[in-house]
Formats: C-alpha cells, structure tokens, sequence
C-alpha cells in the first residue's frame, strides 16, 4: 500500500484547537454570533500584520473583490483589466459590480500580468486593473503595475486571495495598490473555513464597505438603508478561528518554505520538469508549489500515475484560464489561441502537495514518485 500525499491540508495543531473551543464557548454564551469583538480583533490583527491602517473582514474573498470594485462605483461602459489565469470570481465581481472585465496575458516567468500586455490593452474605458498574486508569489510587476495605474489615473486592487504574508521589497500583499482582497477557502494558508477580509489605507473605502457588507444600513444597529448592500457579514466563531490562525501565520510561512526549498533543491536536477523561479526581493507564502513540465509531457497522465503513487497534485493556477470557460466565451467573445503565454503555462504548470504538516520524509516521498512517474510515462 503506498503512503498517502495529499494535495493541501489545513493546519490546526492541538493546542490551537482547544483555543478555538475555548473562544467558541464564549460566543455561543455571550449570544453576539456576529460582528462583535472577534471580527474586530481579527480585523485589527490582520491590518497590523498586512502593515495597512483599516482591514474589514467579510464572508468570502470574493465578497471582499466585490464590496472593493463597488466602492469605485463602476460604471457598464468601464474596463478593468484582470488576467486571464485567474478564478472565475476576480472576473465575475467586476460584472457583478456593473463594470466589464477585460483579459490581459502573463508573463511566463513569473505566471503574473505582463506589463506590456496591461499597456496595449489599456483604453479611454479604462478605469482599473486588478491584479493576481498567483499561487503566494506576489506579481514581480506590481511597481510598474502601480507607476501605469498613476499615469493613467486608474485604480489598482490586488486579488490577494493567495497571498496573506507575503512580501514583495519587504512590502505586504494587501498594501501595495488602492484595496486588497484576501481568502480564508480552506485550501488557503490560513482559514477561517470560508471567509475573506479587505485591506486598505482608504478611509472611503472602509467606510462604504463596511455599510455594503451589512445589507447597505447605515451601521450595524440600525435599520436605515442608505446603500444597495448584500449579506456579506462574517460570524464571529470564523473571526475567531482567523485570530489563532493568524498567531501561527509566520510559522507556517517558514515551514512552506522548508518544504519548497526541498522541491527547489530536487526539481531543478530532475529531468522534464522545473520548478517556478521565485525573485530574490519576494517573500512567498507557497501556497501553491509551482513547476513547469517541459512540451513533451502529459500532464493528466502524469498525475494520474501519481495518484496510483499515493500522491495528489493540488489544482493549478490557473487550468483552465477563462478565456477557455465556456461563460466567458460567451459573456466577451474570448477564444482560445487569444492569450498565447496562459495557455501553454497553463497546460504545463503542475502543483506537488504543499501543506503546512508537511515533513522531509514526506517531500522526500513525493520527489521519488515523481522521479517514477516521470520515467514510466
């Protein structure tokens, strides 16, 4: 019987769960289940940690995208340029905040927006850029991204869903654009089960999203309506999971690292396949382990011989890219052959197991199989 890789798993270690019980009792009696002290402390934690003045935390991370795109009052002839190797929810929350995303290809070095592709597409209906910190790896481009949005006066938000504690010049994801959006999905570094949280420096911003996450009233005790909002609350129990895993944060940022090392250190000698370069400025939070296999190899039949092996591969970012969803060919016109360098990365990128438990023996484990898996397909 081979021994069992998964392809994530969250990190919850015995102590940190009695923590949560111990916080979860005190909730369910207090009878404040939500937007209380815990979702203000998590707020608070989260923003000193992130190095941004105000952090509101919502029930998504698309939630957060969304509240973000509707505070910049987005009008149906205006233009946010979002990459086409993204989650379908940085693209659909730009539509649902009545404005019209526009797909930009990558660099293939680093699988984030290229620079040149944002220019080409930018237009007179351009009113913001989205960008994708893919994997943990926060985008290299991010300062020219930023140099564009001032010269063209544009917005920029960064889909940070993958990214809590990454740094780029040692700057933190989440403070680098106008707003930031993060996840707390249960395959994210830390979770909160689901749940997601803004950043900003923007009072403005607070200010609306905090109304639009409350069903628009004009504060949480009230029933005055002021703006059109949605039920985007977080419970307190989730804020509450948030902060004893923020506690940990740094300490599952070192051991992903350990484990990516591992990769780097194998995959770079190993025929076939070779791992994502990371720049020397960037501190990534992996939480996805990216590699590049070479043209002639079969990805599906390589993971499922690994699978066979005991080890599961994580789902790539991103595979499909969107310009191959069948909604958004519909939606844009997009087709394939459109985003040449998504494509091809985007057919050849695999994820090897990545998960915060992970030990040597294990990363070990997985090299071997892969070693396999790779001279008998």
């Amino acid at each position: 019987m081979p021994k069992l890789i998964p392809p994530v798993k969250p990190y919850f270690p015995k102590e940190d769960l009695e923590e949560i019980k111990k916080h979860v009792e005190k909730i369910l009696l207090s009878g404040m289940l939500t937007l209380y002290e815990y979702t203000k402390e998590f707020e608070r934690l989260f923003s000193e940690i992130h190095e941004v003045k105000y952090a509101i935390a919502v029930n998504s991370g698309t939630a957060a995208l969304e509240i973000i795109l509707r505070c910049m009052k987005i009008s149906p002839s205006e233009e946010v340029l979002v990459p086409v190797n993204t989650f379908s929810a940085t693209a659909a929350a730009v539509i649902f905040a009545g404005g019209r995303p526009v797909f930009t290809d990558i660099n293939p070095e680093t699988l984030c927006m290229d620079v040149d592709n944002i220019q080409e597409k930018i237009t007179s209906k351009t009113r913001g850029i989205i960008t994708v910190h893919i994997g943990g790896l926060i985008c290299p481009a991010i300062k020219a991204i930023r140099e564009l949005c001032e010269d063209y006066n544009l917005f920029l938000i960064e889909d940070a869903a993958h990214a809590h504690g990454s740094k780029i010049d040692n700057e933190s994801a989440g403070s680098l654009g106008d707003a930031g959006a993060f996840s707390f999905y249960p395959t994210k570094v830390i979770t909160t089960g689901e749940g997601g949280i803004i950043t900003t420096n923007n009072e403005e911003i607070v200010n609306k999203a905090k109304i639009l996450r409350d069903q628009g009233k004009e504060s949480f005790t009230s029933n005055v309506i002021v703006e059109l909002g949605y039920n985007w609350r977080i419970d307190e129990i989730s804020a509450a999971i948030g902060i004893v895993q923020l506690k940990r944060l740094k300490e599952i940022i070192e051991k992903r690292k350990a484990v990516a090392k591992i990769y780097d250190h194998a995959f770079e000698k190993m025929s076939g396949i070779k791992p994502l370069k990371i720049p020397r400025n960037v501190v990534n939070n992996y939480y996805k382990y990216i590699a590049i296999l070479d043209r002639n190899i079969d990805r599906e039949k390589l993971k499922a011989k690994l699978k066979e092996k005991g080890v599961r591969c994580g789902g790539e970012v991103y595979w499909p890219p969107l310009n191959l969803q069948p909604l958004y060919q519909k939606l844009l016109g997009v087709r394939e052959g459109d985003f040449p360098n998504a494509e091809d990365i985007g057919r050849r990128m695999i994820c090897p197991p990545m998960y915060t438990e992970m030990n040597i023996e294990s990363a070990n484990y997985v090299i071997e199989k892969f070693e396999e898996a790779l001279r008998e397909i």
